[in-house]
């Protein structure tokens, strides 16, 4: 079926199935092995123990490659859509590309170290991986508004948007909730210490994560006008 879609299309669709799979496959495990409880765990959680740990790695590292892609595809997509247009500064795109990528990073990080190995490490990851993230589908809202009417419809628009803000509004009480945890734990159970936190910080955490994949949903019918070709030139000496 991916193979089907027209342009470039079944790359966001790609990532988007992928990404779900890992989160829902190493979810599924890790609760089926006890390792976790099934009340909202951390993500980082359902990949820490053998054997979801291996397919938790494996899948995540899949996914930042093909998230990578897929920014790599949009960017080359604005800057030919901008050549006639001129809606967005060549600066704001290649901007936009970095802090994709470094989120992209984040998440190799994530999916290589684990979080009670190397907590500092997986930590950092991360917090470059979510807040990266945050800052690319913000941007990219923004230039899709300014892509409007000829390249984007206002309600796509208006759909990235709400996504960037309730991902801006997830990811920071995400972060202050983290902080607040004194103990780097998975076998969390209701009514122990800093539960709450716990429990409030993973909310945040997978609303932001499903914020991501669904913002790359939105891209599927704009790659679908998009066709990469490969040219090849043989000199004669």
């Amino acid at each position: 079926m991916l193979c089907c879609m027209p342009g470039v299309a079944f790359v966001p669709a790609l990532l988007v199935s992928w990404s779900s799979a890992a989160f829902i496959i190493s979810y599924a495990i890790a609760v089926l092995a006890g390792h976790v409880e099934p009340l909202v765990p951390y993500i980082s959680d359902t990949g820490t123990k053998p054997p979801e740990s291996g397919v938790f790695g494996f899948m995540i590292n899949i996914s930042a490659l093909l998230a990578a892609i897929t920014m790599y595809i949009r960017y080359l997509l604005i800057e030919k859509q901008n050549e006639s247009s001129h809606f967005v500064r060549s600066s704001c795109n290649m901007f936009t590309l970095c802090m994709g990528l470094m989120g992209c990073t984040g998440m190799g990080i994530v999916a290589t170290f684990q979080e009670l190995a190397v907590p500092s490490v997986h930590d950092i990851g991360a917090l470059v991986a979510f807040g990266s993230g945050v800052v690319y589908i913000t941007f990219q809202s923004i230039i899709s508004y300014k892509s409007c009417p000829r390249w984007n419809t206002y309600f796509v628009c208006h759909i990235r948007m709400a996504i960037a803000v309730i991902s801006i509004i997830a990811f920071i009480p995400m972060i202050v909730f983290a902080s607040k945890i004194s103990v780097t734990k998975i076998d969390w159970t209701p009514g122990e210490k800093d539960y709450t936190f716990h429990f409030m910080s993973a909310i945040c955490e997978w609303t932001v994560a499903f914020g991501f994949i669904f913002f790359f949903l939105t891209f599927i019918r704009d790659f679908q006008r998009f066709s990469l070709r490969i040219s090849t030139e043989i000199h004669e000496d």
